[in-house]
């Protein structure tokens, strides 16, 4: 059995899985807000907890984290993390040391795809993209079954990459909080649709009363929603240009929006340099529970499935 922990900004998810993929525990509690000992703490004793309930051997369950953020691989530290007291501390080695174990860590976006290649949506396909449009934008690569990190632990970073094939109205584009400006991001996220919205004289006050809008054939809302997906194919375009994935799996509040699957495949072969694009782009399958879910596989061997 494997144990995965998602840790969050707002909760801190374990969930125990069994060779399967079935589901032998799962619970959630708030995470401490500005607590970084507080944090390491409730992973300590959620993980003590699950393999007493499910009769594990005290100390030998295999223990998968996802954080937002990533561990540096030149100092070891957590980085871009929105649980901001985390950043700048050895968040892996501190919970190692908390478990007495070693344990596998992962940023929450390659957890998701992780997850969906497992036993979601990318199942038994060779290489998985997926794709997290939510609050911020993020990716990750999983190969054969196991995540790509890369030599930087970036691989997947696909949101702080300029939006492609911009068009002169789109540049230089909106600042990002990565420093930069005409990030993806800050096209295809939550709030970066929302401004977009209003830039352009829309009204809603939020994604979900855009996407309404736009099923009510409101026109603001409509021309919202066709220069998003327009956006969204490019940028996912240049995805398949560079990896050539056989799935794109989208997870996120923003990948529920049905539309998306039709359009944007219809969309993307303007970009996508080949004469045919067999890449299907996929709904998630474990949704909001993907994220625990992948790092419970994470934490499936002793080469903790990571490339």
């Amino acid at each position: 059995m494997r144990i995965g922990v998602d840790l969050g900004g707002t909760k801190t998810e374990v969930i125990v899985l069994d060779d399967d993929g079935g589901v032998r525990l799962r619970r959630r509690e708030a995470t401490p807000r500005g607590d970084y000992d507080g944090i390491l703490d409730l992973v300590a004793r959620l993980v003590r907890e699950a393999e007493e309930a499910c009769a594990i051997t005290a100390g030998k369950g295999h223990v998968g984290v996802g954080t937002p953020g990533s561990i540096s691989r030149a100092t070891g530290l957590l980085r871009g993390s929105n649980s901001v007291c985390m950043n700048g501390k050895p968040v892996k080695r501190d919970l190692e040391a908390r478990l007495a174990r070693p344990i596998a860590m992962a940023n929450d976006a390659n957890c998701f795809a992780l997850s969906e290649a497992s036993d979601g949506a990318g199942r038994g396909a060779e290489v998985v993209f997926g794709v997290i449009l939510g609050t911020g934008v993020g990716g990750g690569v999983v190969i054969r079954g196991r995540v790509l990190e890369g030599v930087n632990g970036i691989a997947g970073e696909w949101g702080h990459n300029p939006l492609p094939w911009p068009r002169d109205d789109e540049r230089p584009g909106s600042d990002c909080f990565c420093g930069r400006s005409g990030c993806v991001e800050t096209y295809l996220s939550g709030p970066g649709m929302l401004s977009d919205h209003l830039q352009h004289g829309g009204a809603a006050a939020t994604t979900q009363a855009i996407v309404e809008g736009a099923l009510a054939s409101e026109p603001a809302c409509e021309a919202t929603m066709a220069r998003y997906e327009e956006r969204l194919a490019r940028a996912l375009a240049h995805v398949v240009n560079i990896i050539d994935p056989d799935v794109i799996v989208l997870g996120g509040g923003l990948s529920n929006v049905e539309r998306w699957y039709e359009s944007v495949p219809r969309l993307w072969t303007r970009w996508v340099f080949s004469d045919r694009v067999d890449t299907v782009l996929a709904r998630h399958v474990h949704g909001d529970s993907s994220g625990v879910r992948g790092a419970a596989w994470l934490a499936g061997g002793p080469a903790f499935r990571t490339l």
